[in-house]
């Protein structure tokens, strides 16, 4: 489609940048600093371009849909783990330890906030294959009485969904509850959320093939509502699994009440911060960040923030203390985004490069932030102790 007269001015104020965007989603690179960072509202070559909504730009310290807000910076309190290889997805079990996956070595962690790592067991059908792998889990809302957790992984045929149990410190076997989600060496979602509905929410990407995200016969390049047993959720568009379309990658989802956000990967030019609608198309390939008065003619629903690649790489999502939470890979640092209803506030940055590249961010039970580092997927030189799990206290 025809670019609008704003989306062409940003992408001309932002050409001198957008230079350093990548094809692929984890590039390399970020600041090296870890100085507290708020983005500019004046963008030239040597400040890029600051995140876009649709909301005036308000201090971080805004109460924002929640009665505990936050106004200094977080804080690293302790460092919960240390000598992971690729964390990748996060979810906590009713008595305050972890689930965590780790993408390369198909291996599932047991960890207690004191640090302590039980191995559950190894996924051998995961086939990890450049940012493919072991991915997202999710622990059942009824698990105290099922046991059940979830899982993404990319197999030697695509990617899929599987069900297993954890009873004494053990995984079960896995039940493949939703197959056939198309796979690639890029681009394959991966995270896992239940709703406050009950339904277990996905997120898949398009595998390096566009076009995949525009056929909603295709389960790439969605968001997809199930139930636990891999049927469409009651309530989905069509009767099918496919809840929202026109997607991407993406790598984050959170809710705040009833309302799903997303965080998306962008080409060479803007990642994403989504306000999920049901049914609503998001726009790619035809559309990469904001598309204006020409998008939503053509359906297209527009992000609510967009970074500069340089900046982001978003991967995972969390909502604590009015606030959503957004760890970004190539951008090296913690996104913190004001949330008001359904409208956004400034977004601000913190921990620029000073343990960097992150991928998952998660609220435990106690209020405070699991935040992981992905310095061993091959994008970055990791450091003694990488990849880590940081507590922060929001």
């Amino acid at each position: 489609m025809t670019s609008s007269a704003p989306r062409l001015a940003a992408l001309l104020l932002a050409a001198p940048l957008l230079l350093a965007g990548c094809s692929s989603d984890d590039g390399g690179g970020g600041e090296e600093n870890d100085a507290r960072a708020t983005p500019s509202t004046t963008p030239d070559r040597s400040d890029p371009p600051a995140p876009t909504t649709d909301a005036p730009s308000t201090p971080a310290d805004t109460p924002a849909g929640s009665a505990t807000t936050v106004s200094g910076p977080p804080r690293v309190v302790d460092t919960i783990a240390t000598g992971l290889e690729v964390p990748w997805g996060l979810a906590f079990l009713p008595d305050g330890d972890a689930v965590a996956t780790e993408r390369d070595s198909g291996r599932v962690l047991r960890i207690a906030p004191t640090g302590q790592i039980t191995e559950l067991g190894t996924v051998t059908e995961a086939a990890p294959q450049a940012e493919g792998g072991l991915l997202g889990v999710a622990v059942s809302p009824d698990f105290a009485t099922d046991q059940r957790l979830f899982l993404y992984l990319t197999t030697d045929t695509d990617n899929r969904v599987v069900r297993t149990t954890l009873r004494d410190d053990r995984l079960g076997d896995l039940d493949p509850i939703l197959t056939g989600i198309v796979k690639g060496p890029i681009h394959d979602g991966g995270r896992l959320e239940f709703g406050p509905d009950g339904y277990l929410y996905v997120s898949t990407g398009e595998a390096g093939e566009p076009d995949r995200a525009q056929d909603r016969d295709d389960l790439g390049g969605k968001i997809l509502r199930i139930t636990t047993d891999g049927d469409p959720a009651p309530g989905n568009p069509n009767g099918s699994p496919v809840w929202s379309w026109g997607h991407r990658n993406v790598q984050g989802l959170a809710f705040v009440g009833d309302q799903l956000w997303a965080s998306e990967f962008g080409d060479s030019d803007f990642d994403e911060l989504n306000r999920i609608e049901r049914g609503a198309n998001y726009g790619w390939p035809k559309v990469e960040g904001t598309g204006g008065p020409d998008a939503a003619a053509a359906g297209f629903v527009d992000p609510l923030a967009t970074w500069d690649t340089d900046e982001a790489s978003p991967s995972g999502l969390a909502y604590a203390a009015g606030h959503l939470w957004m760890a970004a890979l190539r951008g090296e640092r913690l996104w913190r985004v004001p949330v008001d209803g359904d409208r956004l506030g400034r977004p601000e940055s913190f921990l620029i490069g000073r343990y960097g590249r992150m991928r998952t961010v998660a609220v435990a039970p106690d209020g405070r932030l699991w935040l992981t580092t992905s310095n061993r997927d091959g994008r970055a030189e990791p450091k003694d102790g990488d990849d880590r799990i940081l507590l922060i206290a929001p």
